[in-house]
């Protein structure tokens, strides 16, 4: 294969909502480009992208696909993404590396909320945009209707480049207002037959012709002049104020094509060369330092790892962009994130499932690389000398919670392995083993996507799993002052134990004063603080410890012991054995015995003083709450918001947000268990949500009673 440079690449991400033909036009660039001999289908489970046996089974894209083809002596390089939102994370590492996004759009649903979610991720990475209205074949398709919503959700950056003659099942023709002339095909699409436009579609060509030069002429000031000098702009300056307008995200072009009877892909394939941008045309990447990373084949070696597959017969497949330099087989880089040095052994470059092995690959350039020791998804490599650090894609915030255990606990190992296998396959994927829950916790974007996971543990890893409700980390803390004293006592024969402490316990807050004066009915205590300790807590919340203790009725050495205890409580708290926080400790007073005291009995002592102390001190349970936002289409609002209300939800605002209602509202996380699910039957599938942890806030008293009396039935059953 000829080695290009970046002034010959092309990076693009095929993206869009389910359904929109993303797969189905990656057969056709193939086909094209002269890739495979022969488009594949969907249906007959033969597509190039979607080779994985889940996804042919499903019939839909699970996962990112890195593809190539080469056309006009330039090489494009494509990654096919997932349309669903539980599969989003295949979207952004492919956004991170691509330098335009072909954003396809079914012309039988218009713009929908997955589109509107797409375009957002797309506007945070800067993607230039080109838009592909796809399935004008099909009897219900609309594209004036696709057009004013792509309008009204992206704004008058929409300029049409083409537009179709004929839509619905007898679709064959589209006019190109660039190149002013009309494209047809028979009923096996290919090579299209270019003729004039007809008489009947010249005043409406002429008329996007114009708007279109206005559009190119605004991205730049030559232009701008050209255009009132000579009232027009031929072709190749139209064709470089589109490239200028595409870069600055000011210009998204449409495009016209059936994918599933390769009608305009041609078409579409030679815009992309002669006009979208290439590696060389885009700004410098910039470092985590903020260093300019240019995309310059005499450069510094550097490149970065955006995706992570694992493949038969192959083990871990690292797919990776060239930064800067060259990149040969056998050579030697240092992966600046984990500072140690890879070897990369062997080079190829990907048509899904299919590898060509090269020698090298030049700055702008995709490829991949096999048998790396340390190297993961995020990881940054440079030649020697070189300490660029790529910023990490940063990936949603999970919203999806389950637990997971293995049938048999023989396989408990091997599940933890495949788990973390899996994460690094699918960075959206947590996976959490909650000591405090006793449950291994899996958190991700959906049900659809929990349950493609356990398919991939039952089929793949042949693990036999079985998915439970999660339990909620509930924390616990206190609302008022308490004191309490216990002794611990205990003899037999021998020495025996002795320890008895007194200490106070109150609500802990920022900035609050020091302790010096506590009343208890008629009993008055001073407190002289002697020494202070300050604990943040690993989940979140502090301790703080006071000794407080005069006239040495407890030794110093046996402070840490009290505190053993006292931490141990905290970490199993006394009302529902969930972590407790926010609470400091006074310990004032105590007795010791001169032969029988040890550190044990006080460390008993202190546990049990603190757990008296604590349930005097009027306990709350507190639970996990986030911030929720749905985008919602009007006509499902009042239904949503019903929902919420039965969630235990606050709605905190309302607003319209590019053609969707957005709802923005707190919502504890044990009421949101499955709402992926719910929210798609409300709504038919067409709203969508993010949540992301807030606060911890206390429950109400029916659901605090409620939690009380599961968990002593739960003790009970323990006995």
């Amino acid at each position: 294969m000829k080695i290009y440079q970046p002034n010959e690449l092309k990076n693009i991400a095929l993206i869009g909502s389910a359904g929109s033909g993303k797969t189905t036009l990656t057969e056709c660039m193939l086909f094209e480009g002269g890739v495979i001999s022969r488009r594949g289908d969907i249906d007959n489970k033969n597509t190039v992208s979607d080779y994985n046996e889940i996804e042919q089974e499903q019939g839909r894209s699970i996962f990112s696909t890195v593809l190539y083809t080469e056309w006009q002596d330039k090489k494009i390089n494509f990654i096919d993404t997932p349309g669903l939102d539980d599969f989003i994370g295949g979207v952004i590492s492919t956004l991170s590396v691509a330098n335009t996004g072909l954003m396809l759009l079914n012309a039988q649903q218009g713009v929908e909320v997955g589109t509107e979610i797409i375009g957002r991720y797309a506007k945070k990475f800067k993607t230039p945009l080109i838009f592909v209205v796809n399935q004008l074949d099909h009897e219900k398709a609309n594209f004036d209707k696709t057009i004013e919503e792509a309008k009204q959700h992206f704004g008058n950056k929409i300029v049409l480049v083409q537009y179709p003659v004929n839509v619905g099942v007898d679709f064959n023709a589209v006019v190109d207002v660039l190149k002013m002339k009309m494209y047809q095909w028979g009923p096996d699409g290919g090579e299209p037959q270019i003729v004039d436009i007809p008489a009947d579609q010249k005043d409406k060509a002429e008329e996007l012709h114009n708007q279109l030069v206005e559009a190119a002429a605004e991205n730049d000031e030559k232009l701008m002049e050209l255009f009132f000098e000579e009232g027009s702009l031929n072709e190749d300056q139209m064709r470089e104020g589109i490239k200028i307008g595409i870069i600055k995200r000011d210009l998204f072009p449409v495009f016209c094509i059936s994918a599933k009877k390769d009608m305009g892909v041609r078409r579409l394939m030679e815009f992309i060369v002669n006009v979208s941008p290439f590696e060389s045309d885009m700004p410098a990447q910039k470092s985590t330092e903020g260093k300019d990373i240019k995309c310059d084949p005499n450069g510094p070696t550097s490149i970065f790892v955006f995706k992570t597959s694992v493949e038969q017969h192959l083990g871990e497949v690292l797919y990776f962009k060239v930064l800067s330099g060259v990149v040969e087989e056998s050579m030697d880089l240092i992966n600046q994130t984990k500072n140690s040095k890879e070897r990369l052994t062997q080079l190829y470059v990907v048509a899904g499932k299919n590898r060509t092995k090269v020698n090298k690959l030049v700055a702008g350039d995709i490829g991949a690389a096999v048998k790396l020791k340390d190297t993961k998804t995020n990881d940054t490599l440079n030649s020697k000398n070189t300490n660029w650090v790529m910023p990490p894609i940063q990936f949603p915030e999970a919203k999806y919670r389950t637990a997971i255990k293995a049938v048999n606990e023989a396989d408990d190992e091997k599940l933890g392995e495949a788990l973390n296998r899996v994460h690094a396959i699918d960075p959206t994927i947590l996976i959490e083993y909650s000591k405090e829950l006793k449950q291994i916790i899996l958190s991700g974007q959906g049900e659809f996507h929990m349950n493609t996971l356990k398919w991939q543990l039952d089929n793949i890893y042949k693990i036999d799993t079985e998915f439970q409700n999660p339990k909620i980390p509930y924390r616990e803390t206190i609302t008022k002052v308490a004191h309490a004293d216990y002794r611990h006592k205990k003899q037999s024969g021998g020495s025996g134990q002795f320890g008895e402490v007194y200490l106070i316990i109150e609500p802990y807050k920022e900035g609050m004063p020091e302790p010096t004066f506590y009343k208890f009915g008629e009993k008055e205590q001073k407190i002289s603080v002697r020494d202070k300790d300050v604990h943040d807590l690993p989940w979140g919340g502090k301790l703080v410890f006071y000794n407080c203790i005069v006239g040495g009725s407890i030794d110093a050495r046996f402070l840490p012991a009290i505190l053993k205890g006292i931490m141990e409580k905290i970490e199993e708290g006394p009302l529902t054995g969930s972590y407790a926080r926010d609470i400091r400790v006074m310990v004032y007073d105590g007795k010791m015995h001169p032969v029988d005291s040890n550190e044990i009995s006080f460390k008993i002592a202190g546990l049990q003083a603190f757990r008296t102390a604590f349930k005097n001190a009027s306990p709350k349970i507190l639970e996990p709450i986030y911030s929720v936002e749905i985008l919602v289409p009007g006509d499902y609002m009042g239904d949503v918001m019903s929902d919420m209300q039965g969630r235990r939800a606050i709605i905190e605002g309302m607003s319209s947000e590019s053609g969707y209602e957005k709802i923005s509202a707190k919502v504890p996380l044990a009421e949101m268990n499955k709402y992926s699910t719910a929210l798609s039957s409300i709504t038919s599938g067409k709203a969508m949500y993010s949540m992301k942890f807030s606060e911890y806030c206390a429950v109400p008293g029916d659901v605090q009673t409620k939690l009380l009396a599961a968990y002593e039935a739960e003790q009970e059953e323990e006995k």
